[in-house]
């Protein structure tokens, strides 16, 4: 967008601005935040930077080297729609502030480094990402984890589980399971919400082209925003999930984006559309395998070969990894695809024109660090380029009708998190190149994962434990 400190300012006296709120994204994926009065935004702030406390930030600094700073970026500036006072929002590069080097462990910086690295290679200039968030909303979660017990409880007046509660009266009207893509109200319930949610995005700047309910009954839904650059996408995915929450809170409900918290029924993903360009022309236009260029196909290569590792950020969760189930139509096979839905990559098959050629990765789901996630695909396709990995014959039969030894050969996603994590180790040097990521980025986030996800959940009992084996 271009648009300068200066700009900025005069946008917070034409908004009467009465806060400024500076955000940044931890290590692990959560949006943070501080507010200062408009009187501390002077123009030398977005060279200078404003201090904060890097030790209190997961998976940053240490103690003794605790002081960062967040340099303002004038193109990211929007109006906050739920504020009572008028704020204006800044997303903020870390830097050190002795060495006034941007710091290795923000997620921001990584992605940025990798758009650099893309065009110092030749190979484009620009990644385009278009992501289709899926989120459930609910109307009550409850959950514990204490020595002693452990559960959850959701409800939602949508679900399926409430056709026989009284209601006095109870109106009925709610999708079956894995039946709620696309029934029009009433059995949508959440139209309103949903379109509600895309006049605040819209506010916010972001260019919204579809909204709908997704297959899964108790309020799944699902909302598509226009393609943009890498790190433009990511910043633009943190406004969204900030959106989608904040939207539901104000209506009474609550937005979750965890994959899979509902037993029974579809999961929620992020299946990511990719292209190259390069001097404003596609790159993955061809005339090879559903209209794809060599580079397509290459770039599918570099992301199959790598898949098991990106899913330590694409999947960043162990509750990723009930969404991933064999057997099912999640995609956890490791090919691609024109039509089947049930593999890794889809070639989406809607339009024939070169501006419109990408393909579709679908196994990621929107709980990973938006800036790693990207740069991570981006890293992987590139790896494919300069090697010319070609990604093999293409998955076009039906999963369920395939034979056990056909199928057999047909690679997975990992199985867990823990699986994951593993693979990274094994192969990152790929992610390397350029200094995008760090080997000390690499294993922090391998540490993180492990002692504050992997671990924690291992230790601890499962109620269906209970329900199997407390009677044995």
């Amino acid at each position: 967008m271009g648009r300068t400190p200066a700009d900025v300012r005069q946008m917070m006296k034409e908004h009467a601005i009465e806060a400024v709120d500076i955000r940044f994204m931890d290590f692990p994926g959560l949006w943070q935040h501080f507010s200062v009065p408009p009187h501390e935004m002077e123009e030398d702030a977005f060279e200078e930077g404003l201090g904060f406390d890097g030790s209190s930030i997961r998976g940053w600094q240490s103690i003794h080297q605790s002081d960062m700073c967040v340099v303002p970026d004038p193109d990211t500036a929007f109006i906050d729609p739920f504020t009572e006072h008028p704020t204006l929002v800044l997303i903020g590069n870390i830097v050190d502030p002795i060495t006034r080097q941007d710091y290795s462990r923000d997620p921001r910086n990584v992605a940025r480094k990798a758009e650099s690295y893309l065009k110092s290679t030749g190979i484009a200039d620009t990644a385009y990402y278009g992501p289709e968030p899926e989120f459930f909303i609910f109307d009550e979660i409850r959950f514990g984890a204490e020595s002693n017990e452990a559960f959850y409880s959701i409800d939602s007046v949508e679900g399926f589980w409430n056709t026989g509660t009284d209601e006095g009266p109870n109106l009925g009207h709610r999708p079956r399971y894995k039946e709620g893509y696309f029934p029009c109200p009433p059995t949508d319930h959440y139209q309103d919400l949903r379109t509600e949610m895309v006049a605040n995005m819209e506010k916010c700047g972001i260019i919204v082209e579809k909204q709908h309910h997704e297959v899964a009954t108790a309020g799944q839904a699902e909302i598509d925003f226009r393609f943009c650059p890498l790190v433009e996408c990511a910043d633009q995915l943190a406004i969204f999930k900030y959106v989608v929450k904040n939207t539901a809170r104000l209506a009474g409900k609550t937005a979750t984006f965890m994959p899979k918290p509902i037993y029974g029924d579809n999961g929620s993903g992020m299946h990511t559309h990719f292209s190259l360009w390069k001097a404003d022309k596609p790159l993955f236009f061809g005339e090879g395998y559903a209209g794809l260029s060599d580079q397509a196909l290459w770039s599918i290569g570099g992301i199959l070969k790598h898949a098991a590792a990106l899913t330590a950020f694409t999947n960043a969760t162990t509750n990723s990894y009930k969404r991933l189930v064999p057997g099912f139509e999640a995609p956890v096979n490791l090919a691609y695809s024109s039509r089947n839905r049930s593999a890794a990559i889809r070639i989406p098959m809607y339009s024939h024109k070169p501006a419109a050629k990408r393909f579709e990765c679908r196994f990621p789901d929107a709980t990973g660090n938006p800036y790693l996630s990207f740069a991570a695909l981006l890293m992987a396709a590139l790896d494919g380029i300069q090697n010319k990995i070609h990604p093999g014959e293409p998955l076009d039969k039906d999963i369920y009708d395939l034979p056990p030894e056909e199928l057999a050969n047909v690679p997975h996603t990992p199985h867990s998190l823990d699986e994951a994590l593993d693979a990274l180790a094994e192969d990152h040097e790929f992610l390397l190149k350029g200094d995008v990521m760090t080997e000390d980025v690499v294993s922090t986030w391998i540490k993180y994962k492990r002692e504050t996800e992997v671990d924690e959940l291992r230790l601890r009992p499962h109620p269906y434990e209970f329900y199997m084996y407390y009677g044995i």
